[in-house]
């Protein structure tokens, strides 16, 4: 079931600047280091991005990412950019373009949706990470992340938590669900937080890689408790279940994109997006 992740989807297709991906190093962490060098996170790295700027965090599409980025060097991605005016983004673009990069030369890769117990010690944080086939196993690999901050090896990262096994952990009693959420500031946690997550790595896991902060559907505790135990035992190898998940996210309206998501995104944009 890997090579279905050797394609390019609607999101991560570079389109006609899919060649500035072919210069890109081979090697993981290497190639990470350019993904960081093309995008810069709209809140981590400390930078009041504000308008046109800030609304670059709605770009979902790695073709898009290239074009603004292209307008504004015209040089190849790994040629350095002051950090203020690479393109403004956050985990999903740091991943998603890892992913674009991977796939480009072959290599089975996708974007993983769930929770970072790496940021903080009390507060498990959503996020997006790349994980990719090194020929022998899976590998989550976090390209937001600079090496030189961090003890262990990012672009090996066992210790990424993933909607489903947060949600099971969840609904097992094993964990408070409070604390996983956008920031510990925000509301945006708990129980619905977790079950939405689901629905966004079923998503992802399917070739819809859409923002964060993209809606639509509908995703009931039941429906949500079937998902995770069919994205674990797909992630333990069993086709069948990976078959299955696939057929349950495109032939359940309720679950699949029907072509449009309801957008409500941190840079102050609440509307219905074409996708």
């Amino acid at each position: 079931m890997t090579q279905r992740y050797r394609e390019q989807t609607r999101f991560s297709d570079p389109g006609q600047l899919g060649e500035l991906l072919d210069d890109l190093p081979e090697d993981v962490p290497a190639l990470m280091a350019a993904v960081r060098n093309v995008i810069v996170h709209y809140r981590a790295a400390g930078i009041a991005f504000t308008g046109s700027r800030l609304a670059e965090i709605d770009t979902r599409w790695v073709s898009r990412m290239l074009e603004l980025d292209q307008g504004r060097f015209a040089a190849p991605l790994a040629r350095p950019r002051p950090e203020a005016d690479r393109v403004v983004g956050c985990c999903r673009d740091f991943s998603l373009l890892t992913v674009a990069a991977l796939r480009r030369r072959g290599v089975p890769a996708r974007t993983r949706v769930g929770f970072s117990p790496y940021f903080a010690e009390d507060w498990n944080y959503d996020h997006v990470v790349a994980e990719y086939w090194n020929g022998r196993r899976w590998v989550f690999a976090d390209a937001q992340l600079d090496p030189a901050d961090y003890p262990f090896d990012t672009a090996d990262i066992p210790q990424f938590i993933t909607a489903a096994q947060a949600w099971t952990s969840h609904r097992r009693g094993l964990i408070d669900a409070d604390r996983y959420g956008a920031d510990p500031a925000l509301p945006f946690r708990g129980h619905q937080f977790l079950l939405d997550s689901v629905l966004l790595e079923v998503a992802h896991r399917n070739g819809d890689e859409v923002l964060l902060w993209d809606q639509w559907g509908a995703i009931t505790d039941r429906t949500a408790d079937g998902l995770a135990e069919l994205l674990l035992a797909a992630d333990e190898g069993d086709a069948s279940a990976e078959r299955l998940l696939i057929e349950r996210y495109r032939g359940d309206p309720a679950l699949h994109l029907d072509g449009r998501v309801h957008c409500l995104s941190p840079s102050g944009f609440d509307g219905w997006v074409a996708v």
